[in-house]
């Protein structure tokens, strides 16, 4: 895309675990900011130049110089300070700040910092005050920054409480139009599980409507993350889920995901849908994998939805989503193929992409029996049965007649590839954090009107 230099505008990052290292590799490819400031909290190492080797260097995408320009570059960190506590990454000066833990302590204002990156994993609940003890989100805000970005979904303590109006979730090219820079002050970014999901869930929902999906499930075999265990350990104190405390080198371990939840916030028709979401740890570093089950209702058992159909679905939206964020393969990948990849919320491997049609029988009178209950209690509402694309039969037993429909109902199994680390979340995240970023530009451009 090439260089594409804001006013002068300095980058916080709260952080510096794989997401907010991987952002710097990012942020500092795209150069939009002139500078970036990022709070460690503690001191790494014995010196600076012990930063310096960490983020040059990482086990699943090699050196920061390669991913860059290739495999016959130069070292693209130099000038390190010690005393201002800064160096130079491929050109952009790049401080961190090694004392505060607690947002609300961290000088942001000093440093000229209104934009914030939180990729801790600490901080999720947008609703914690700003002197909350612990640290918060809004913390940030008493330290100088107008607006922060988290890194993950939101996760409120206390479930009776709502979402705050200033707080919203978008992923960019599904809703990030739902930002309104004048309104929101906290924006989640979603997961990378959510991120590849919605750009498999809507597709089809544009395709077919909400109205005909019966019911879905998706499965994620997520790659490692570093809240699991090398080796196995004894379980801390109060801890529910065993499994946390095994090696993720040994093991395939099941765990949970809050995509189905988040997804509903991206994409508000997911709400009608029954959606069951599973999560399952295997031992790689990068390259995720979501399945998605589909019960799509169909038209006719004589041309049913099909594998093809499916396909060419999500072969025109390539071109409906921006950036590259959906990529459309017929090729025969594996996860180590998807590593890297820029830019990709989703890579459909279409040679997968499957489905089965066969008629489901629904008998009517225990329907209209259900119906009757639904509609005594008030939850009924406009409960009804449309037969318009569903065949009516009489079915005999004894001396009893049965009426019962057939509907005929498709069930799509959809395969999307994801690289849950650099490839995939960490771009959707610079590209959410520089979109802000330029709406705040906007702002500060615009005149002011005096009223007389």
């Amino acid at each position: 895309m090439g260089e594409e230099r804001a006013a002068s505008r300095t980058l916080g990052i709260n952080g510096l675990g794989r997401i907010a290292k991987l952002s710097i590799w990012s942020q500092v490819e795209r150069k939009y900011f002139s500078e970036i400031v990022v709070n460690i909290g503690r001191e790494v190492g014995t010196r600076l130049a012990d930063i310096a080797h960490f983020l040059e260097r990482d086990s699943s995408y090699g050196a920061l110089h390669s991913y860059l320009y290739g495999s016959q570059a130069g070292r693209v960190i130099e000038n390190i300070d010690e005393k201002s506590g800064s160096f130079l990454v491929n050109g952009v000066k790049t401080t961190f700040l090694r004392s505060a833990r607690n947002p609300s302590h961290i000088d942001w204002r000093k440093h000229g910092v209104e934009l914030v990156v939180d990729a801790t994993g600490q901080f999720l609940d947008p609703t914690a005050s700003p002197e909350d003890p612990k640290g918060s989100l809004r913390g940030h805000f008493a330290a100088g920054a107008k607006k922060v970005i988290l890194s993950a979904p939101f996760k409120i303590k206390d479930k009776a409480r709502p979402m705050p109006p200033d707080a919203v979730t978008t992923i960019m090219g599904i809703n990030d139009s739902e930002y309104d820079p004048k309104k929101h002050l906290v924006v989640s970014n979603a997961s990378c599980t959510t991120t590849c999901l919605a750009y498999m869930v809507k597709p089809l929902l544009d395709y077919f409507g909400a109205d005909r999906v019966l019911s879905a499930a998706m499965t994620t075999v997520h790659a490692a993350t570093s809240s699991q265990s090398v080796l196995d350990h004894a379980p801390k104190s109060g801890a529910t889920d065993l499994r946390k405390s095994r090696s993720v080198f040994n093991n395939i371990i099941l765990t949970s995901t809050g995509a189905a939840k988040a997804l509903g916030l991206v994409i508000p028709e997911m709400n009608r849908i029954g959606f069951i979401a599973e999560s399952v740890r295997v031992p790689v570093t990068t390259g995720s994998l979501i399945i998605l089950a589909l019960m799509i209702q169909d038209k006719s058992l004589a041309a049913p939805i099909n594998r093809e159909l499916v396909n060419d679905i999500y072969k025109k939206a390539v071109s409906h989503f921006p950036e590259g964020y959906l990529v459309f393969s017929e090729e025969q990948n594996v996860s180590s193929d998807i590593i890297g990849l820029p830019r990709a919320a989703a890579v459909i491997e279409a040679h997968e992409n499957h489905t089965r049609t066969s008629a489901v029988r629904i008998d009517l009178e225990h329907m209209a029996s259900a119906v009757k209950r639904l509609e005594s209690t008030g939850e009924g509402g406009s409960a009804s049965l449309d037969i318009g694309t569903v065949s009516a039969s009489v079915k005999t037993e004894g001396s009893r007649s049965q009426k019962f429909v057939e509907v005929p109902v498709t069930q799509a199994v959809i395969y999307g590839w994801y690289d849950n680390e650099l490839g995939s979340y960490t771009n959707m995240l610079r590209d959410r954090t520089i979109s802000i970023a330029k709406l705040m530009e906007r702002e500060d451009r615009a005149p002011v009107t005096v009223r007389s």
